[in-house]
Order: structure tokens, then C-alpha cells, then sequence
């Protein structure tokens, strides 16, 4: 019998298939589990009109049997199989599917049931990843003989007569040998394919059937002292169902309660923790689909690691395309769970490589505004709950809106919480602005490493002076956060380190230049006793009981300059951006008498005075001294 050849292209293209195209070989059960579905499904339709077959579809299954001692996997099925015709037609032209021009066929049907993914053509020849030979034994429906197709690979194939006692076909895989690089043999147990089957064809419509190994517990003929029969556990096989078949996301919802999904979610998702969320989507229309998706509540460990791999489980026809598909969600929401299904994606010729194409856009718009939709819905519902998940996923947002460079704060602001210093709780943007007064012009915030030491702050105490909140920011990327935002609805964000803070009266404006203008030789003595170390030396009119304060001129602040400071480069010993810093003093304070007192009588003196009010500034704004040695040196030196 002559072996007939493939075409050139088509020995090109599987050898790159096998070799380039799928990333993991385990989905060859995937494909053909595939194709056993699609040729059930035929049948299935054509019983429709044609009484003859006298079958219903409770009799179609699926069935997969191994044979250690042979090496082999078959994968059987009682759908339309197929002729010699048909063998030659969709086996000899790699990427020829006679499932697909089954589907042009029948465009206009209104049977809902009919719905073929699987082709015999690509996906059929990733069976080669772990297989030397294929055999395909195929009795179609209607015929009285069965074709045999055989093939080792690119080298060409062979049909010939052969016979089956029933319609359907059986692919029969035997399996590589072993390499160093590759342990095929792990193919040959059944738990593993089981495990396979779970994974990636658990929804499949018809029943798929295996041997499963099971313990019972039983009587043996060895008796105890007293008489009795002696019991052992023993191993047995069953042949059963091994697929779920109606995956829970396509139950109707008032068949599946909250409890029902909750508990899919953990299962599925290897979570302890209820979601915060549960996400019910049934769509129709331009593109349909269905979707459950989850808001976990916390973090898993990894989640702010380069080891967490984003994205939805992607199925189509219950078979399971991609397990972590992230062109399905934005970057702001990369924490949902979930699995979405839909019968209209364009899928390509390794079904694992899904086109970008429209349906998938409209599918990821789509669910980007339920998940935005129900997180409002949890910030409106429940404070309580949101606010954990917040904790947990709250920096997903603040990082979402920088990357954009703002492009999607108006999406995302509702969602950002921060610490008010008034309630001493996380609050929303609205909750602030709603309780500002009509006499408040900005909403103030202030930046560092810790409530504690925001809250004490010098250069707040006007501030809450007037009754004003402040929202304490501690990840250190808030400062570039409140840049891109701007600000919310009309009002202006405002540091408690600027200039202007929209609280002084023009007197006390006024005031404060007078000081600054009458103090001005000493205001230049003490940046010059802190040799390098300042910008500029300024009278206050933020402090009220404080000495000294340490703000900021120029784009860069203190926090960003610590930010700055902990990338890599910067540990690693890169040069650092530095914030030009000003040191405030209060001109009401006492320290500044005894400071301009010490200017007119012991420059010396004076000088260790500013070198101390600088490390009060210093330790005041949260940042580390330079050195503690000589901060404590020269106190000591100023208490003799």
C-alpha cells in the first residue's frame, strides 16, 4: 500500500505545529477530546431529521482507555465518523476542517445545540506532540465498512480498508519513548489523563468515560482469633463518568445560590476566604457569552509579584482555550477571578493562541464596567467589606492610574480610598469632599511613612485649626498619585507643604513678609551655617505652636525624593534625585528669639542653634538624620 504524502506546506506547517505553536503538550487530549465532541455533535444534528439512527442524546459518550503494555491511548466516539473520502479530505490537509465547513453548512439553523469548535486538522495533528504513530479507525454513519488513516508525521500517511462494529472513530496515540528532555510514558495513567480531563474538558456536553481505580474495604477468607473474617483494603476498577458536563456558570441563576458560586470559587481558585464579590454575566447580542467572576478578598502572596499570572479562564463549548487569559481584563481590575464563555471567538489554528480580534475587545469592555459597576456597589452597600478588599488591593488602583498617566482617574477615583486624619478611618474622595465646608477651598493632604507621623506634623496645626480634614497618605507613591489626579469634581488637592494653603488672611500674609523682610541677613545665616543642606530659610505662616517645619520648593517633594531613593538603581549606588528643601521657623516661637538673640551676641552659638532647628525639622518630617551623633553631640553642648 503506497504511503501517501502531505503537501509541502502542510509537512512545513506541522513540523512547526509540533515543534513552535503549542507551548504544552498535555493539551493534545484537549484537541482530540475536542474532535470526538464535534462528530457527536453531527450525529446529534442529524438524528434531528432522520429517525434511523435511533439514537437519543443520552446514548452518545465519549470514551478513553489505555494500554500500558502497548503504549497506547484511544480515544473513542459514537458520532458521524467519517469515509475514506472524508479521511482524505480533512487528515490529508493539515488545517482543513470539516468541522468548519460543517458550521458554514448550516449557518441558518435554529438548532442552539449545534455548536462545533473542534476540527479535524490542526488541532488533531497535536497528537504528534506525544505520539510516534496515530491510527484512525472511522466508520461513518450510513456505511458498512471502516477506513483505517495512519500516519508516524510529516513523512506522509496511509488509508486503507479496516473495520469498526459500530459507526464513530477511535484515535489510537502510541506514545513516544522516554528522553532526557521528555517523559512521555506519564501519558499511560489514567489519573493523570483524568487530571488532564478535568482541566481542560471537564464541560464538554457528552460524557466522557474512564477507568478509575478505587478502595473498598472487604472480607477476606483469613479469619481473626474470634472467628471473623478479616478485612483489608482492596483496589478495584470502574468505568464512569469522569466530566462535570454543565459547568455551574451556565446553570440558569435561580438554580445556583451564593453559596453554590462561593464555594466554586474556592475550589477552583485554591482561596480559604469567601470572595469580597460574585459576578454574574449573561449576554447576548453582538457578542455573546456568559461569565462568573470573583473579587477576592484578600491578596495571595505572590499577587504583587512578577509570579502572578493574571487573567480569566477563557472556554469555549466547555473546553478550556486559555487558563489565564489577560486580554480579558484591564490592569486596574487584574485581581478578579473568573471564567468566561463564549461561543463567537475567532480562534486560530492552535485554538491556544487566541486572535485579539473584536469579540474579545467587546467581551473585555464589557466586563470592565460590571466589575467597576460592583465595587461602586460595594463602597455605596458595604463600607465595611470594600474597605478590606481596599487594603488588600487598593495600591492595584493608585499604580493603574499612574501607568496611564491619568488617562483613566475619572474610572477609577471613586474606587481610591485614603486615612482621614479627622475620622481616623479610610474615606472615599466623595465622603471628603461631601463634608467640606462652603468655605473650604482645597482638599488637603499630606504625605509620608506613617499616620503617626503625619499626624503630628507641625505644619498641619492650622489646618485642623479651621476644622479641615486631612487624608495621611503613606504608600509612597501618593505624591505622584495627586498629581495625576489633580484634584476631585471642583476642588484642588493641596499639600500641607505648599506655599499657598488657602487658609491665611492677608494681614497675617502680610505679617509674615514683614518678618521675613526685617530677619533677611539672618534668614541668610542660617542656610549658610547649614552649609549646603538647604534651598532657602523662610518665616513661617503654617506653623502656629510648632518651631520649625521642613517643606519643599521645586517638582520634587520629600516623599517623592524618598521614593526615589528605594528603586533599585538608587540602592544599588546610582545617583539619587534630591527635593531642594526649606526650612520653615515659626517667628512667634521662642526658639526663633533665642536664635536671633545668639545672631546678634555668639555667631557660633547661633550656628549650632540653626543646625539644631534643622534636625528638629528633619525628625519632625519622618526622615532619618544624617548624623545622630552630632545631633545629640551638639545638644548636649546646648543643655551645658
Amino acid at each position: 500500500m503506497a504511503k501517501k504524502q502531505f503537501k509541502a506546506e502542510s509537512k512545513r506547517l506541522l513540523d512547526l505545529m509540533i515543534n513552535s505553536i503549542y507551548t504544552n503538550r498535555e493539551i493534545f487530549l484537549r484537541e482530540i477530546i475536542s474532535n470526538a465532541s464535534d462528530a457527536i455533535d453531527k450525529l446529534c444534528y442529524a438524528a434531528l431529521t432522520d429517525d434511523k439512527i435511533g439514537l437519543n442524546r443520552d446514548d452518545f459518550r465519549i470514551d478513553i482507555k489505555v494500554d500500558p503494555e502497548l503504549g497506547q491511548i484511544t480515544v473513542s466516539d459514537n458520532g458521524i465518523g467519517m469515509t475514506a473520502a472524508e479521511m482524505e479530505q480533512n487528515l490529508g490537509v493539515i488545517a482543513k476542517s470539516g468541522s468548519l465547513q460543517f458550521k458554514k453548512d448550516n449557518t441558518d439553523t435554529a438548532e442552539k445545540a449545534l455548536d462545533i469548535i473542534g476540527q479535524f486538522g490542526v488541532g488533531f495533528y497535536s497528537a504528534f506532540m506525544i505520539a510516534s504513530k496515530v491510527t484512525v479507525v472511522s466508520r461513518a454513519y450510513g456505511e458498512a465498512e471502516a477506513n483505517i488513516w495512519e500516519s508516524t508525521g510529516a513523512d506522509g500517511y496511509t488509508i486503507k480498508a479496516g473495520s469498526r462494529d459500530t459507526w464513530g472513530t477511535d484515535v489510537i496515540m502510541t506514545i513516544k519513548e522516554d528522553t532526557e528532555e521528555a517523559e512521555y510514558s506519564e501519558y499511560l495513567d489514567n489519573n493523570t489523563l483524568s487530571s488532564l480531563v478535568k482541566k481542560y474538558s471537564d464541560y464538554v456536553r457528552w460524557p466522557i468515560y474512564m477507568d478509575v481505580t478505587k478502595s473498598r474495604y472487604v472480607e477476606t477468607e483469613e479469619l481473626k482469633e474470634d472467628g471473623t473474617k478479616k478485612k483489608e483494603w482492596q483496589d478495584y476498577t470502574e468505568n464512569e463518568v469522569i466530566n462535570s458536563r454543565v459547568p455551574i456558570w451556565q446553570r440558569p441563576k435561580n438554580e445556583v445560590t451564593e453559596d453554590d458560586c462561593k464555594e466554586f470559587y474556592k475550589k477552583q481558585f485554591y482561596d480559604f476566604e469567601d470572595p469580597a464579590a460574585v459576578i454574574r454575566v449573561s449576554a447576548e447580542g453582538t457578542v455573546s457569552y456568559k461569565a462568573m467572576l470573583f473579587v477576592p478578598a484578600a491578596a495571595p502572596n505572590n499577587y504583587y509579584s512578577k509570579d502572578y499570572e493574571a487573567g480569566l479562564q477563557l472556554y469555549s463549548s466547555g473546553v478550556m482555550i486559555m487558563e489565564h487569559c489577560d486580554a480579558l481584563l484591564p490592569d486596574q481590575f487584574r485581581f478578579v477571578r473568573g471564567v468566561v464563555e463564549s461561543p463567537d471567538l475567532s480562534l486560530n489554528i492552535s485554538r491556544e493562541l487566541l486572535q485579539h480580534d473584536r469579540q474579545l475587545k467587546v467581551i473585555a469592555n464589557s466586563i470592565e464596567k460590571k466589575i467597576r459597576n460592583e465595587l461602586l456597589k460595594l463602597v455605596e452597600n458595604d463600607r465595611e467589606k470594600y474597605t478590606k478588599f481596599y487594603q488588600a488591593f487598593g495600591l492595584q488602583f493608585k499604580y493603574a492610574v499612574l501607568n496611564a498617566y491619568g488617562g483613566n482617574k475619572d474610572q477609577l477615583q471613586d474606587l481610591l480610598m485614603f486615612w482621614s486624619a479627622e475620622k481616623e478611618s479610610f474615606i472615599t474622595l466623595k465622603d471628603y469632599t461631601e463634608a467640606m465646608g462652603e468655605d473650604q477651598k482645597f482638599i488637603y493632604f499630606a504625605a509620608g511613612e506613617s499616620v503617626a507621623a503625619l499626624s503630628a506634623l507641625p505644619q498641619t496645626e492650622r489646618i485642623r485649626a479651621k476644622g479641615y480634614d486631612i487624608l495621611l497618605l503613606t504608600d509612597n507613591i501618593d505624591e505622584f498619585l495627586m498629581n495625576m489626579l489633580t484634584g476631585y469634581g471642583e476642588k484642588s488637592f493641596c499639600s500641607v507643604n505648599a506655599e499657598e494653603l488657602g487658609l491665611e488672611p492677608a494681614e497675617e500674609k502680610q505679617k509674615a513678609e514683614g518678618a521675613e523682610a526685617g530677619n533677611k541677613e539672618l534668614l541668610t545665616f542660617v542656610k549658610e551655617a547649614l552649609e549646603g543642606k538647604l534651598a532657602a530659610c523662610v518665616i513661617s505662616h503654617k506653623l502656629v505652636s510648632g518651631a520649625v517645619c521642613l517643606t519643599t520648593q521645586g517638582g520634587i517633594s520629600l516623599e517623592m525624593e524618598r521614593y526615589f531613593a528605594s528603586l533599585p538603581e538608587a540602592v544599588a549606588g546610582g545617583q539619587v534625585m534630591k527635593a531642594e528643601r526649606v526650612l520653615e521657623i515659626n517667628p512667634d516661637h521662642e526658639a526663633f528669639a533665642s536664635l536671633k538673640k545668639a545672631f546678634e551676641e555668639d555667631r557660633e552659638k547661633a550656628a549650632d542653634y540653626a543646625r539644631l532647628l534643622y534636625g528638629m525639622a528633619v525628625l519632625a518630617a519622618g526622615i532619618p538624620l544624617e548624623d545622630t551623633a552630632e545631633f545629640n553631640r551638639l545638644l548636649c553642648k546646648l543643655m551645658k
